[in-house]
């Protein structure tokens, strides 16, 4: 132990500290204290460092480091001169960073400013421009709606063979307009099938067909339906999957029967004609894929 190292621990014990005290003091690290008070100045960082924790550690125990300094000059290593300038310049660089980071918190406030100002003015612009563009697209009424009237010249020698043209169609017109009414009572006279609900609820629909003295059932599938067909006895007319690549679907008579059971397993892929009537699912397909049809037939002679 060097006698500034003895020095310095006798003042250390005298302020009743121990050296992780004066660690929280100086917060230099214990093994650099123990260092100085045993003279081994080789583990230092550095010479510079050295001078330095000389020093706060003398301040830390009311020891006046100049004196010291002066006393112990040549038991105390000089900083090497290639040594001073790195320090200061770590030190200056320090400080440079830290007044950089501060002036860039300053600026912040600008910045962002600045940046909601730019957004605001490019959201104005894009509503401006898409307004402009949907002026520009709409079309242009009040203009270029000037109708032209040509007249021909009365003397026309095409006036009177247009004049013959135009009468022959008219007259065409009126011997068709007084036979259509003829073929309209005729039409109207004959009574229209009727398809209508009696009965749903649940997945179960039923169906009345009147005013039809046949009944010919034809399903076709859009996708891929499971397809079940019976009569009112119960008997099978189909059982299988029914899919598009049957683009004429299955055709069933049943005008020598009461009633046809249809089983559609995916309502929304199946289509159901009645005499070629497609048949309006009273249930939504969406709702319930799998539905139960059955239709009761009454003659139009019964």
């Amino acid at each position: 132990m060097t006698e500034l190292g003895n020095q310095l621990k006798e003042a250390r014990q005298a302020k009743g500290l121990s050296l992780d005290e004066l660690q929280n003091i100086t917060k230099i690290q214990t093994r650099y204290l123990k260092g100085i008070e045993e003279g081994n100045y080789d583990m230092m960082p550095g010479k510079f460092y050295v001078r330095a924790f000389i020093k706060q550690y003398a301040e830390a125990v009311d020891l006046d480091p100049d004196v010291l300094f002066e006393e112990y000059k040549n038991d105390i290593p000089e900083p090497d001169k290639e040594e001073m300038p790195e320090q200061i310049s770590k030190a200056r660089a320090n400080k440079t960073i830290s007044e950089g980071a501060s002036k860039l918190l300053d600026m912040f406030p600008k910045i962002l400013l600045a940046v909601v100002i730019i957004g605001a003015i490019a959201l104005i612009w894009y509503f401006l421009y898409n307004y402009a563009s949907d002026r520009a697209d709409s079309p242009n009424t009040g203009e270029n709606n000037t109708t032209i009237n040509y007249e021909k010249p009365k003397d026309s020698p095409l006036a009177d063979s247009n004049k013959a043209a135009n009468d022959a169609k008219d007259k065409e017109k009126n011997e068709a307009k007084e036979e259509k009414p003829e073929k309209e009572s005729e039409t109207d006279n004959t009574p229209k099938q009727e398809l209508a609900v009696t009965e749903k609820g649940g997945s179960n629909t039923v169906y009345e067909l009147k005013n039809s003295d046949k009944f010919v059932l034809k399903i076709v599938s859009t996708g891929e339906s499971w397809i079940e067909v019976e009569n009112g006895n119960g008997k099978s007319f189909y059982s299988a999957m029914l899919t598009s690549n049957e683009p004429e679907g299955q055709t069933f008579d049943f005008t020598n029967e009461n009633e046809a059971y249809i089983n559609v397993g995916r309502a929304s892929e199946a289509e159901i004609y009645v005499n070629d009537q497609k048949l309006e699912y009273a249930i939504s397909p969406t709702d319930i894929v799998r539905q139960d049809i059955t239709i009761r037939f009454t003659r139009k002679s019964e």
